[in-house]
Parts: C-alpha cells; sequence; structure tokens
C-alpha cells in the first residue's frame, strides 16, 4: 500500500526536521540565508504537523490534495469549453448582425429603386386628378392612387422596421413649427376620412419644437391611419395639448375602443388592433412596432387611454424648440389651399429619370406653374441659357459620374443667388437632412406627395412676395 502520510521520507530534499549545518567558512550572507532557511523549514514543518493533526483518523491528507488538483483541472477544462462557447457565440452574433446589415443595405438599395417608378406613378395619378375626366375615368384614378399609396406604405414599412432593428437610423433633431407638420397630415387625412364617412376635426397650434420631422410624421401618420381604419363612424380629432414637459400630440377616435388587456400587445410586431380584416385593411400589424421603436429613437413618450365602446386616444409628448434668430426657409404653413397660388411660378426639375421628369412637369403645369426639366446639369444650361427660373426641385442621386443634388444647386445658386432650393430623396439619412437645411434648402422624400410639395412652393412663393 502507497505510503500518503504528508511526512517526507529522512535525507529526501524535503526533509523538514534535519536542518542543515553551517560551514566553518561561510561568509555572513551565507549565514544569514541559511539561517532564513532554516526558519522557513521549521515554519513548514509547522505547518504540515498541523495539516496531519486536521485530518479525520485515517484519512489520507494527499488523497484529499489530489482530489483538489482533479477539480483544479475540471473547472480548467470547464473555463476552456465556456471559452470556446463564448468565442463561437460571439462569431454567430457577429455573423448576424453581418447578415442584417446586410438586408437593410439590401433593403435600402431596392427601396431606392422601386421609389422611383413608385414616384413617377404617383406623379402621373396626382396630375390626372388636376383634370376634368368622366365619373367613370376619375374613379378608376381613385383606385389607382389608393393601390399606390398602399405599396409605398408597405414598403415603407419593411424598410423602417428594419432600419430600425439594426440601428442604422439617426435622428435629426431640428426646431420647427407643428404646423408645418400638422397642417398637411390634417389636410391630406381630411380626404381620406371624408371618403369613409367620417369627420376630421383639427386644431392647429402655433407651438415651435425639437424633433426630427419625417420621423415624428410617421408617428402621427400611424396614429391617424388606425384611426381612420377602425372607426367605423363619427369623428377623428388631431390637435395639441400643451404640457410641462413638452407639446403633447394626440390623435382621438370614436371607435371601438381597446381592452385593458390589449394595449401592450397592439405596440408589438403584426399584432392587429380589433378583429377589422374587410377589403381595404391591407396593413402589416406594424404600424404600431414602428411607433413604438420611433419614439425610443427620439425619446418622445407615448400615451394611449381608451375606454372600450367610446373610443381611443394615442399622444406623443415632443419637447418644445426654439427657432433661430434668422431661421433657413423651408415650408410654412399655406394661406390658400385653391385657386392660382402658382400661377406663374418657374420651377426647374433636374432629375436623372426621364418619367419623373415628365410626372413632375404635368404636375407642376396643372398648378399653373412653368416648368422646365432635365436630366442633369449640363442637360439644363443648355435648355435655360439666360433664363432665371424660382424654385429649383432636385433630384439628390442623379446619375453615375454626375454631380449630386446639392453640387447642382451650388452650381446654379452661383449663376442665379436668390433661387431656392427643394432637394428630393430615397435616403433617409439624417445627415443629408440636415446638411440640406443648414444650406437653407427644403428637402423631401420619395415617393413624393402632391399636397407636401404644393405646400413647399406654396411657402416659398409667399416668402418670395414678403
Amino acid at each position: 500500500m502507497a505510503c500518503t502520510s504528508t511526512r517526507p521520507s529522512p535525507g529526501s530534499p524535503l526533509d523538514l526536521d534535519r536542518p542543515r549545518a553551517i560551514p566553518e567558512d561561510a561568509s555572513p550572507r551565507e549565514r544569514e540565508l541559511l539561517a532564513e532557511n532554516a526558519r522557513l523549514r521549521r515554519i513548514a514543518a509547522a505547518l504540515m504537523e498541523r495539516v496531519e493533526s486536521a485530518g479525520v483518523a485515517g484519512a489520507a491528507p494527499y488523497a484529499a490534495f489530489e482530489h483538489a488538483v482533479l477539480l483544479a483541472e475540471q473547472v480548467r477544462e470547464r473555463t476552456e469549453a465556456l471559452q470556446q462557447t463564448l468565442a463561437e457565440l460571439h462569431a454567430a452574433k457577429a455573423e448576424a448582425e453581418a447578415a442584417n446589415l446586410s438586408k437593410t443595405r439590401f433593403l435600402a438599395a431596392v427601396s431606392h429603386d422601386l421609389m422611383q417608378p413608385l414616384n413617377a406613378a404617383r406623379l402621373f395619378t396626382s396630375a390626372l386628378e388636376e383634370h376634368e375626366l368622366p365619373a367613370a375615368s376619375t374613379r378608376l384614378v381613385g383606385h389607382v392612387g389608393r393601390s399606390l399609396t398602399d405599396v409605398e406604405a408597405l414598403l415603407g414599412t419593411l424598410v423602417d422596421i428594419s432600419r430600425l432593428d439594426a440601428g442604422v437610423l439617426e435622428p435629426d433633431i431640428a426646431p420647427f413649427p407643428v404646423a408645418r407638420l400638422l397642417d398637411v397630415l390634417a389636410e391630406e387625412f381630411r380626404q381620406m376620412a371624408a371618403a369613409r364617412g367620417l369627420a376630421l376635426h383639427y386644431v392647429g397650434s402655433e407651438a415651435v419644437i425639437a424633433s426630427d420631422l419625417a420621423l415624428l410624421a410617421r408617428v402621427v401618420r400611424n396614429f391617424l391611419t388606425n384611426a381612420i381604419r377602425y372607426t367605423e363612424h363619427g369623428r377623428i380629432l388631431l390637435g395639441c395639448r400643451r404640457r410641462p414637459g413638452g407639446l403633447e400630440i394626440l390623435v382621438g377616435d370614436t371607435g371601438p375602443g381597446i381592452p385593458e388587456a390589449q394595449r401592450e400587445a397592439i405596440f408589438q410586431e403584426f399584432q392587429r388592433l380589433g378583429e377589422r380584416r374587410d377589403a381595404e385593411d391591407r396593413g402589416l400589424g406594424l404600424g404600431l412596432a414602428i411607433v413604438d421603436r420611433i419614439a425610443g429613437i427620439l425619446d418622445h413618450p407615448l400615451r394611449l387611454a381608451s375606454v372600450p365602446g367610446r373610443g381611443s386616444l394615442f399622444a406623443v409628448r415632443v419637447p418644445y424648440g426654439r427657432l433661430p434668430a434668422s431661421p433657413a426657409r423651408g415650408p410654412a404653413s399655406a394661406p390658400a389651399w385653391e385657386g392660382d397660388i402658382l400661377a406663374g411660378m418657374r420651377v426647374w426639375v433636374v432629375d436623372d429619370d426621364p418619367e419623373i421628369c415628365e410626372g413632375m412637369a404635368a404636375l407642376l403645369a396643372g398648378w399653373g406653374c412653368g416648368v422646365r426639366t432635365a436630366t442633369c446639369l449640363a442637360d439644363l444650361e443648355v435648355q435655360a441659357k439666360e433664363e432665371r427660373a424660382e424654385v429649383l426641385l432636385v433630384d439628390y442621386h442623379l446619375g453615375e459620374g454626375d454631380p449630386d443634388g446639392l453640387a447642382v444647386a451650388a452650381r446654379l445658386r452661383e449663376r442665379q443667388p436668390g433661387l431656392e432650393v427643394v432637394v428630393i430623396t430615397a435616403n433617409h439619412d439624417a445627415s443629408i437632412k440636415s446638411l440640406t437645411r443648414q444650406l437653407g434648402y427644403g428637402c423631401l422624400l420619395k415617393p413624393v406627395k402632391p399636397l407636401r410639395l404644393r405646400m413647399q412652393l406654396v411657402g416659398l412663393r409667399g416668402e418670395g412676395s414678403g
């Protein structure tokens, strides 16, 4: 049987009980070291004695030592396995993030390509609506317009949710009058509400807020869309309420209301309000999920109040803002929506898509504008020669090898310093919107909503006449 005693055998290097003799010719330093060595041996011997005396009768101290070594080895192996697993998880996460980013870039590229023909189609249908058509043709044009609106909403929803999930959407916070946002939405949704037999009551406000106009518009537009979709009779309310922590933009309805148990679920993906499933209800159930994500990015608190059977109220609170002393020119509230307020306005349009140029020319001509279109800067300079214009509508992304829209605008403003500029783009990057604002330009996103374009032009003409 193997000896398991902790006591070293006599004569071994670990013989702690037999101190080494000090040679007579040892130097003082050697004597000091040998004395220290003897002291350490006595301490080690005492510790060994303590270990043996503390052990249970019949136990093997070295067995406990071996067991401890085995446990340490197991801990080491499991630590290495855990580290390997963590490394694999990090690699898998990086791969998933790369795939998600690739998907986002793909959707952004596809959306840009799809927005071009969609933008042209919207311009053509809007131009048709400006003409007097037979009743049957008017109905067909209306159906086409609604179908294009559905396509735009579905495509925009998919791109938005992808960009939000990928974390690549950066807000462009700037101060602006809340009327700049709500006046357009009120006019747009008043017509939609009337088509469903509902009345939209709008209470305007002169407050100035600080937010990303495009993202905030998406929030309020989703509120209004849901209110109209699920309200069968009664009215819709769009208005504002001043709060100590900011301006509360609210949308109320006289719909069926939302039970308490569903008020959190409706902000999740693919959750639908109520049980409505008619032919016009083509949403994906992502509207409020997008609202929740955008509100989180903007740090704008949401509020929901509802009474089943009586209606619901959705609200978002936006911090107050302050306009600069000399604000850059931009869209303002339209003093009038009818009449020939745009008659005679001279507009240049630069877009590398000939169909968009044609559609824009048809729409603007219907408003009484004088239009000159071109697919690039050189083409416009050849056509315009000594002509002058009041407004330039320019696409940000022009043909490959050509300068972008901002460079085109800078070149034309050197020739005509007073030229107003509106940049049109399918790119939602905050940097582009921020740069256009710093330059004093307007900015519209594709597909261009004719009502917003008209409001922008009316605002620019009002500023020019002022």
